[in-house]
């Protein structure tokens, strides 16, 4: 666990209890406020290498595009962050074509950057932001997928698409040819609690579990290790990441 004067941060990766090798990533820069999970894709370690490119390559590009103090709710840097996510996936595609065994591969990503008024995020496919305050649980983003494309229409339901065939085929992920980020803002408080999960938690943890173990009592890395728990013991069919952060001072001026 990690910890600045303004938040307190905790990370965990397991590889769940089918897959044999875990393909998901995970950064944490508290001093920068910079958080990212990545799920990667791709044939016999392609995956794994896909999102390590993204926690590894990310963070200098965002560095490049917004400099040290960004106002993350000026427009112009959502923008700027946009094209980090564009060079990002332009980068990995170029890392994987014409490469043996790497053709194809991507990864999901989803990315916040905190500063004391306000959270930044960003993604590309259907790893999640969540937002709790106040006992209420708030998505921060919506999945790049088919079936989230079925839902919005009215074709199914969120509850049918938790195990609709279709549940891991998405729209948007780093490494594709037209990759087109979502990028948004909202304000912090104290005690706000942001989650970053792949798809092996949100997958396999419901809303209910997911707001009995993060209660603002129980620290970032016990939430972490409780969630990868809740995972596993509903199944573990994926690989599973969670970052959690906790917003611990008011906003500084």
């Amino acid at each position: 666990m990690a910890n600045s004067p303004r938040w307190v941060a905790a990370g965990q990766s397991d590889p769940g209890l089918v897959r044999e090798r875990n393909e998901d990533r995970w950064f944490a820069d508290v001093d920068r406020g910079l958080f990212i999970v990545a799920d990667g894709m791709g044939g016999h370690a392609a995956g794994a290498l896909a999102a390590e490119i993204v926690v590894q390559s990310l963070p200098p590009l965002l560095e490049e595009r917004l400099g040290d103090s960004p106002d993350l709710a000026d427009p112009q840097t959502h923008e700027r962050v946009r094209a980090a996510l564009i060079d990002l996936s332009r980068q990995l595609r170029d890392a994987s074509t014409g490469e043996f065994g790497l053709d194809g591969m991507g990864s999901t990503v989803v990315m916040a950057l905190l500063n004391d008024d306000h959270a930044l995020i960003a993604h590309l496919g259907d790893s999640r932001a969540c937002l709790l305050r106040n006992g209420q649980l708030r998505q921060l983003t919506r999945d790049h997928s088919i079936v989230q494309l079925l839902v919005n229409h009215g074709e199914i339901t969120e509850s049918e698409a938790t195990h609709h065939p279709a549940r891991n085929q998405l729209t948007h992920f780093v490494g594709m040819e037209a990759a087109l980020p979502d990028v948004c803002c909202c304000e912090i408080q104290p005690d706000d609690l942001l989650l970053l999960c792949s798809d092996g938690i949100t997958g396999q943890v419901g809303v209910a579990d997911l707001l009995k173990h993060t209660e603002p009592r129980i620290p970032p890395d016990e939430i972490c290790r409780r969630l990868v728990h809740a995972a596993n013991a509903a199944g573990g069919q994926d690989n599973e990441t969670v970052v959690t952060i906790r917003v611990t001072a008011p906003a500084s001026h």
